[in-house]
Order: C-alpha cells, then structure tokens, then sequence
C-alpha cells in the first residue's frame, strides 16, 4: 500500500551572477499521517442524555422529598449512588421504612445487568486507575450507549468526560426537583415516556455507528428466545446470550485507547 503523503511549501535558494540570493517556493513531500479522527465534542454527545436525565431527575428528586428525604439526601444519593431507576425504587423502599440491608440488595440486583456492560468494554476502558474506575461507577445504560459509539483510540479525557457530564445532568435535574419541584404543584403525568424517548434515540445512534447491524439482530433475536423461555427474567436472560454471542463472534483489530 502507497505511504500517505503531503505537499508542503518548502524554501528554495536560486543563485544570481551579480551575487544575489532569491528564495523560491518550492514543494517536498510530508510523511506526517493525517489525524486519524477529527475532534469529537463532548458537550454535543452528552446532549442527547441531558434531554432525557434532566426531566428523568426533576422527577427523581420531586419524588425523593415528597418521601420525607431532605433535599440534600436527595442530591448526595445522585452523586454517590447514581443508579437511575434504583434511586427510584429507593425512595419508595425509604418511604417504607425498610431497612439500608434490604435496599442495598436490591440495588445491587436491578444493576446487575451493568456487569454485562462492563465485560462488553473490557478492552475499550482505560488503563489509568482513576478513570478505569469512575466509569466502573458511572457506567449507566445512557454512559454506555453513548461510548460505545465513540471511535476506536478516542482519549482517556474524552470518555471519562462524557460519563462525568451524563452525571451531571443527572445532578442537576435531581437539584430541581428537589429545591423547586416540592414546592410547586406540578403534574409529573407523561414525563416517565422521557426514558423510552432517550433509549429510542440512543438505540438509532447505534444503528447509524456501527460497522454491521449483527448487534442488533442478535439483541432480537436473543430477547425473543429468552421471552419464549423464561418470561420472568427474559432481560437478564436475553444480555447473558447477548454476551456469549459476542464472546464467540468474530472481532477486529482493537487500537489502544489514547491518553
């Protein structure tokens, strides 16, 4: 294959009888390789999420104080916990008086299907332990959506970024639902339709990035089996052959993650 090369403008020396030296434009070849990617905007890919977890977390938070959780329990257990459909299931376990044992069970098993996120980008995180970590945490169904879509190499800063402001959203919309939301009367009817919407839109994002649409016939396919086998937990069960599918499939060439 031909080594990609440039035309760059380089200074040349033209020698004149009455002694005079001209500097002529003159061209010679740059082995310097174009940028494999061009920059990718943060902000740009976390908007998506916001228009979903701002809504999703006003109501979050609404709900929290009208539970009897202090506004800032509210927001410390968006910035500590961060579980999405979790912190919801927790304020009514709360409202219950059941104890932190039980909920944190609970917690544990409605994420469980983040383990399968996690094997799923195992050679995409990075290797510093800082960020390796924060994205062990916030690793959420949007998070994941969003860095699965990013191209092969992007840098450490871009995707700890990205999952550092999906939090952030989060963050926020709790704050307002919690400082503003308890005290107005405001009708929260149609705003749990956000959810879908957001997975809809993240879902055709995938679509249009990936390489193949394998994924997600598989995903189909395995979710139709697991309904027809075991109903109760055919989710749980459709990720499981999800991930044995993508064990066994066939894969790329993986660059190293930039720094």
């Amino acid at each position: 294959m031909r080594p990609w090369t440039r035309q760059t403008q380089m200074p040349a020396i033209s020698f004149h009888d009455n002694g005079m030296l001209t500097f002529l434009p003159s061209t010679m070849p740059d082995t310097r390789p174009p940028s494999a990617h061009p920059p990718i905007s943060v902000l740009s890919l976390s908007i998506p999420v916001a228009m979903g977890y701002i809504p999703l977390g006003t109501v979050y938070g609404f709900l929290a104080v009208q539970a009897g959780l202090d506004w800032w329990v509210t927001l410390a257990a968006s910035v500590l916990v961060f579980a999405g459909a979790a912190q919801f299931m927790m304020v009514g376990m709360l409202a219950a008086s059941l104890p932190l044992a039980a909920i944190a069970v609970a917690t544990f098993v409605v994420n469980l299907r983040h383990v399968f996120y996690g094997l799923s980008l195992l050679q995409k995180l990075p290797t510093q332990p800082w960020a390796r970590w924060y994205l062990v945490f916030g690793l959420t169904d949007e998070t994941y959506s969003v860095l699965t879509t990013l191209p092969a190499g992007t840098g450490t800063r871009q995707m700890v970024a990205v999952a550092l402001l999906n939090q952030g959203w989060w963050v926020l919309g709790s704050l307002i639902g919690a400082i503003i939301g308890a005290q107005a009367q405001i009708g929260l009817q149609g705003l749990d339709f956000v959810l879908a919407a957001l997975f809809a839109v993240l879902a055709v994002e995938q679509w249009r990035s990936a390489h193949t649409p394998a994924a997600l016939w598989v995903a189909l396919i395995s979710y139709g089996l697991a309904q027809a086998v075991w109903p109760q937990q055919a989710l749980m069960l459709a990720m499981s052959l999800s991930v044995l599918a993508g064990i066994v499939w066939p894969k790329g060439h993986q660059p190293e993650v930039a720094p």
